[in-house]
C-alpha cells in the first residue's frame, strides 16, 4: 500500500501495464521556457608572475547557457509532497506547490523557500500556476468511495497533465503505485484503475519526457493533524530484511498477492530525490519501479 501527499490539489482506458514504457534514458532535445535560460558572461584578467597587473591584461570571456529550473508541485503540502519540495529547495531549485492547504504550519527554513498557492486542480488559474515551469511533479492521490477515488486518483491527474501540455511545459512526473499482482477485482477498484489512467494520461501526452514512479509502501516521519506519525519505524527495518533475503524470496513473487508482503517499502526521500532526477534530466523518462527509483536517488545523494 502506498502512502500519498494530498486529496486536494485537486479518455481512455489505460492500456495493460506490460504495454508501457520502461525507464529509458535515450539522447534527445527537449524546448526549455525561454524565461528559464540565462547567459553569464564573466571577464577574467591576469598577470604573468614578475609582470604588472594593469588595466592592458588580456581578457578572457567565458559565456554559458545555464538553464534555470521552476517545478510546480501538487499536493506540496502532502507527506511525499513536501519531501519532493523540501529537496527540491535543497538542489536550489525553484518550487511552487498547489494543494488546497497551501502552506504547511509546521516550521523548517526550506517552507520559506517554497511558493505556496492554495487551490483545487479542477479550479486552478494554470496561467499562474504554471508561468516559466520547467516541470510539474503531481502527488495527487487517496482513497474514499470507487467514485472519490476514480476522481482523486484518475482525473484529477489527466486534468493536470493536459493543463501542462497546453501550457507547453516540458516535463511531468507521476508519483503512481506498485505494479501489485493482486487479483483482478482489487486491481479494478477505483484506486488502482484511477492510477493506471493517470499513468497512461502522462505516457501518452509526454511519450519522452512524462516520468511514472511505482513504489509500494512509503516510509518516513509524516505529519497528521499537527502530530508526527514516525512510519520509518516499520519501513526501514522492513526494507533491510527484504533486501537481506532477497535471493530467498524471488521465487515466491510469482505467487498471487505475494507483492503485499515481498514488495519492499521505500524511503519518501528517495521518492523525492528519483524526482529531482528526472526534472534535472532531460534523457530521464518513462515508468520506474521501486528498484529504479531507489537507483534513480543514489544518483543524486551528496
Amino acid at each position: 500500500m502506498t502512502s500519498f501527499s494530498s486529496l486536494a490539489a485537486i479518455s481512455r482506458p489505460p492500456p495493460p501495464s506490460s504495454s508501457f514504457a520502461r525507464a529509458s534514458f535515450p539522447a534527445r532535445s527537449v524546448s526549455v521556457p525561454a524565461a528559464r535560460i540565462c547567459r553569464l558572461r564573466v571577464n577574467c584578467s591576469y598577470a604573468e608572475a614578475g609582470v604588472r597587473d594593469d588595466s592592458n591584461s588580456a581578457t578572457i570571456d567565458v559565456v554559458a547557457d545555464v538553464k534555470t529550473e521552476r517545478v510546480v508541485v501538487l499536493g506540496g503540502s502532502g507527506f511525499v509532497g513536501s519531501a519532493i519540495c523540501k529537496a527540491a529547495v535543497s538542489k536550489g531549485i525553484e518550487v511552487v506547490s498547489l494543494s488546497r492547504s497551501g502552506r504547511p504550519t509546521y516550521p523548517g527554513s526550506w517552507v520559506d523557500q517554497v511558493t505556496w498557492a492554495s487551490g483545487d486542480v479542477f479550479y486552478a488559474n494554470w496561467d499562474e500556476v504554471l508561468v516559466g515551469a520547467t516541470a510539474v511533479v503531481s502527488t495527487l492521490g487517496g482513497f474514499g468511495s470507487e467514485e472519490q477515488m476514480q476522481r482523486i486518483n484518475g482525473e484529477a491527474n489527466v486534468v493536470a497533465v493536459n493543463a501542462a501540455k497546453d501550457f507547453g511545459v516540458p516535463k511531468f512526473v507521476l508519483i503512481s503505485v506498485h505494479d501489485y499482482n493482486l487479483p483482478p477485482f482489487l486491481l479494478s477498484s477505483g484506486y488502482f484503475t484511477g492510477k493506471r489512467k493517470a499513468e497512461s494520461e502522462v505516457l501518452s501526452k509526454y511519450p519522452n519526457a512524462g516520468v511514472v514512479l511505482r513504489p509500494g509502501f512509503i516510509y518516513g516521519k509524516r505529519r497528521i493533524d499537527g502530530i508526527e506519525i514516525p512510519l520509518d519505524i516499520i519501513g526501514e527495518p522492513v526494507e533491510r530484511i527484504l533486501q537481506a533475503v532477497e535471493n530467498f524470496t524471488k521465487p515466491l513473487s510469482s505467487l498471487p498477492a505475494s507483492d503485499i508482503l515481498l514488495a519492499p517499502p521505500v524511503s519518501v526521500d528517495d521518492v523525492a530525490l528519483a524526482v529531482i532526477n528526472a526534472v534535472s534530466d532531460d534523457d530521464v523518462f518513462g515508468i520506474f519501479t521501486i528498484e529504479q527509483i531507489k537507483e534513480a536517488a543514489a544518483k543524486v545523494k551528496v
